[in-house]
């Protein structure tokens, strides 16, 4: 997994069999990181709010329960973040920041095709496997797989939360890694701005922001509506803010949409932390 040298430049011009063959395991653990994610989101859902869960008996206030899933939620992720594995892969988790990579030229196709392919199965079978665990109740009217549908303001509503928080999500994190003081803690911002979505954008579009996530609950419960959503709103949220941040320091290699900073030659993802500009 050597030949990275500057960010965004050289990158090894692999094929789809090449990019399998060493990069597989990069792959696999995107898919258990989304997994894990799926499990947590399904298993802190049933637990506040499904009617009779100990949760959502003891607590009446729709926000709080929320804001405690953000909790959980946005804790998940930054534990994924920093886990050893998610450290390896970068921990993505999400089909539209992968995309993200490719657009500034960071990661080569076929590692983000894959990088993508893994995502999607990681997704679906982490909710499949938390039916197994909480049974019916993740199915249930109350849960409905926790899918992502927009809310009561409708689709418009639900894009234009979606097309935010993906911008804001990617914005934060080139802002943050131009930081050498900051960079560190990106992860962490992260987690706090999964918290803050889940706890005040959710009810406008469920809060996806990312296409395989959507996917995972979809696919199972066959729940797809204005699944069009979910797919193009965090994509062009997500390139829209690196636009914006290649206009704003015309230095395009510059930016870093990494969560770790590890500089480990077996990461497929290169990061030239010298680009940091604060």
């Amino acid at each position: 997994m050597d030949g990275h040298s500057k960010a965004g430049t050289n990158l090894p011009r692999l094929s789809a069999r090449q990019a399998l063959v060493q990069h597989w395991p990069l792959y696999v653990i995107e898919g258990v990181l989304l997994a894990g994610f799926m499990i947590s989101a399904c298993g802190f859902s049933v637990l506040l709010e499904y009617p009779g869960a100990p949760g959502y008996a003891a607590i009446h206030s729709d926000i709080l329960r929320r804001a405690l899933i953000g909790v959980a939620m946005g804790s998940t992720a930054i534990g994924l973040i920093y886990s050893p594995i998610g450290k390896r892969s970068g921990a993505h988790m999400n089909p539209a920041f992968t995309l993200g990579f490719l657009w500034l030229q960071k990661i080569s196709m076929w590692d983000a095709v894959f990088y993508m392919v893994g995502q999607f199965i990681g997704g679906v079978l982490g909710v499949l496997f938390s039916r197994l665990v909480f049974g019916a109740a993740l199915a249930s009217h109350a849960i409905e797989w926790i899918v992502t549908v927009p809310g009561p303001q409708g689709a418009g509503a639900a894009w234009l939360g979606e097309f935010i928080i993906s911008a804001v999500l990617m914005g934060t994190v080139l802002l943050v890694n131009r930081s050498k003081k900051l960079s560190r803690f990106t992860g962490v911002f992260a987690g706090i701005l999964i918290f803050l979505f889940v706890t005040f954008e959710a009810p406008y579009s469920g809060f996806s922001m990312n296409p395989a996530r959507t996917v995972a609950s979809a696919l199972p419960s066959g729940i797809w509506t204005a699944c069009w959503i979910y797919f193009t709103a965090p994509i062009i949220g997500m390139l829209t803010a690196i636009e914006i941040h290649a206009l704003a320091i015309r230095e395009r290699r510059a930016l870093c949409p990494r969560f770790t900073h590890t500089g480990h030659s077996q990461h497929v993802l290169p990061c030239d932390c010298r680009y940091h500009m604060l």
